[in-house]
């Protein structure tokens, strides 16, 4: 690891674009937990930029813009429901996870089961097709606790 990346106090932190993002944020709230730490409004009801906390960790959410910086992702149903990321949340309990992504109409793309490599989790698509993986492995913990 560079001297620069041993020195930065800052962690990684996925920026995910709605064409509806208000109602991405209070789906996301409402459904998965996060906590609203910033959220500014643009023009015509959309989202200049939001923060949104789940535990030590972060996503930001911003609407879909038609601008330098906005032409160069594309929506899910753009090209074909793919992605090239995905954001990976830690949880207590992936089961109640899992169910509350039912409940929310989520579309499981891969159901809740025990990993090889320890913990368990599964992965879903966003109200929008955005694609998400809960789970209770942490790869940041010490390899005895990870699992």
């Amino acid at each position: 690891m560079s001297a620069n990346a041993k020195a930065t106090v800052s962690t990684l932190i996925p920026c995910l674009r709605y064409r509806n993002a208000p109602a991405a944020i209070d789906w996301l709230c409402e459904n998965f937990g996060f906590e609203r730490q910033l959220v500014v409004p643009g023009e015509n009801g959309t989202i200049a930029h939001s923060q949104l906390r789940f535990g030590n960790g972060l996503i930001m959410v911003g609407s879909v813009s038609d601008n330098e910086f906005g032409r160069l992702m594309k929506q899910p149903d753009e090209i074909g429901g793919c992605e090239t990321q995905c954001p990976c949340v830690i949880v207590n309990d992936a089961d109640l996870v899992y169910e509350k992504a039912i409940a929310a109409g989520a579309e499981i793309v891969r159901p809740i089961q025990d990993e090889d490599y320890g913990g368990r989790g599964f992965g879903c698509r966003d109200l929008e097709g955005h694609l998400w993986w809960f789970g209770t492995y942490d790869p940041c913990a010490e390899p005895e606790t990870a699992r």
